[in-house]
């Protein structure tokens, strides 16, 4: 069921007091979410089992880069709205809506989702209650757990107290995480009642006022919204790598493919982009755990074809190893290559499963001497690859390099000046646009061999 509905005229459900408000896991999406909940107005406690990163959310320093965020949580500690807390008895017996945010890895040996620590979540706070509350996962999780757990809760809450559970999952996209907090284009919710519900848009009522769409269903329904809509940009991304290499083939040039396919509203620009892939913490974990899960359930079309995605996308990064090798003549060896990029994509610094990473390392361990440079991910690429050299600027990733290779689409990297990097690059250096993102006239005018990805230009 689908309803746009207007804000509570009260602040709280039935014109009460406005729900406290406890977020489990200060990740990412947890540290995201609990100070965009204060920035709202809330009383919010954030609770993670790590003191270091507790310690650090409580002196409004956030230990990892997303735009606006420190911002918003210095904001939140400051009032005394926020505060972070590494015990779960406190943040039970304080809010009144808990809002479950821990992470759901890939299962090593596996394709499911490793879900010990959500389980661990829930089952601790369901213990710990002391009076009537809402717990709400937003933690992307397989079709059919949250049932599960919405028994376990009922098993282990103490008796007489009105506990529910509800699914409220998130959408929110790195580097543009605060807006999509604050201003979320659908709110989902998932296995409500009347009380759950209310409880829930008056948290979001700010949200709802403006006309973001309210939709409430079951819970199998919004366990699948999240990894469906994942799974469909990983598609369009690979379904448009895959037509760049028919255009390789074939002289033809994708962007431009691109441009005139979006113009069908029934298709859209968006996610259209060819280069190296996509990566990150949450587009290659969800579809192998949505292909786990399929498997489970005999939809065995959905394996199918989220199998031939990802190997699509993963295919993307060797392919790219294969143009850097065939422009220095079938041999990296002793070769100085200049990588621009190695977060998964702008405006983070998250390098998990990062095809920037992938590929650098896949070239440093075939002998090439590569020198990576990222404006915000080089602490983190350094803690994963150690053995990679890191630069401080474009410059020096660009120094002597025999061949660049643009792997995040950074802006600095998209309005450098060609013609200056090619004075510090050695003779004749290519540069290999992974990404489509620089404009190729300008820079084969500066001197360089330029190739793209499915780029006839």
């Amino acid at each position: 069921m689908t309803e746009q509905t207007d804000a509570p005229t009260a602040d709280g459900p039935q014109g009460g007091q406005r729900p406290r408000i406890s977020v489990i896991g200060t990740g990412y999406l947890g540290a995201t979410h609990a100070a965009a909940m204060a920035e709202l107005g809330f009383d919010v406690v954030g609770v993670d089992v790590d003191p270091a990163k507790v310690a650090a959310l409580s002196a409004g320093e956030v230990p990892f880069y997303e735009p606006g965020l420190p911002e918003l949580l210095v904001r939140g500690v400051e009032s005394g709205r926020l505060r972070f807390t590494t015990d779960l008895a406190e943040a039970a017996a304080f809010a009144d809506v808990h809002f479950v945010c821990v992470g759901t890895p890939q299962r090593p040996g596996s394709n499911g989702a490793d879900l010990r620590y959500v389980e661990a979540a829930f089952e601790g706070l369901a213990h710990h209650l002391t009076h009537d509350a809402l717990l709400v996962g937003k933690s992307t999780v397989p079709v059919g757990t949250a049932a599960r757990l919405a028994a376990r809760v009922r098993e282990t809450a103490p008796a007489g107290l009105r506990v529910e559970l509800a699914w409220n999952p998130e959408f929110l996209r790195e580097g543009k995480a605060v807006a999509d907090t604050l201003t979320p284009d659908r709110v989902v919710v998932g296995g409500a009642t009347t009380w759950g519900e209310d409880l829930l848009r008056a948290v979001y009522a700010r949200s709802l006022a403006a006309g973001t769409p309210f939709i409430a269903t079951d819970l199998p329904t919004a366990e699948l919204v999240k990894v469906s809509a994942n799974a469909f940009l990983a598609t369009k991304i690979s379904f448009i790598n895959a037509i760049s290499q028919v255009c390789d083939r074939a002289g033809a040039d994708v962007t431009v493919l691109a441009d005139a396919l979006g113009h069908d509203v029934r298709i859209g620009r968006q996610f259209l982009n060819a280069g190296l892939g996509f990566g990150g913490g949450c587009l290659p974990k969800d579809i192998r755990a949505l292909m786990h899960r399929a498997g489970e359930l005999g939809a065995d079309s959905l394996v199918a074809l989220m199998q031939d995605v990802d190997e699509i996308n993963m295919w993307q990064r060797q392919r790219v190893i294969d143009m850097a090798v065939q422009t220095c003549g079938g041999s990296v060896l002793n070769r100085r290559i200049g990588v621009l990029g190695a977060a998964f994509k702008p405006d983070t610094d998250d390098v998990r499963d990062s095809p920037a990473l992938n590929v650098a390392a896949g070239l440093h361990l075939r002998g090439a001497q590569v020198v990576v440079y990222d404006p915000e991910a080089g602490e983190t690429s350094r803690r994963i690859f150690p053995s990679l050299t890191y630069g401080t600027s474009t410059e020096e990733a660009v120094a002597d390099a025999d061949v660049v290779l643009v792997l995040t689409e950074w802006p600095v990297f998209r309005t450098a000046d060609p013609k200056a990097l090619l004075s510090r690059a050695r003779p004749g250096a290519t540069v290999i646009d992974a990404r489509n993102c620089l404009p190729a006239d300008a820079w084969r005018e500066a001197g360089w061999t330029y190739r793209g990805l499915g780029a006839a230009r």
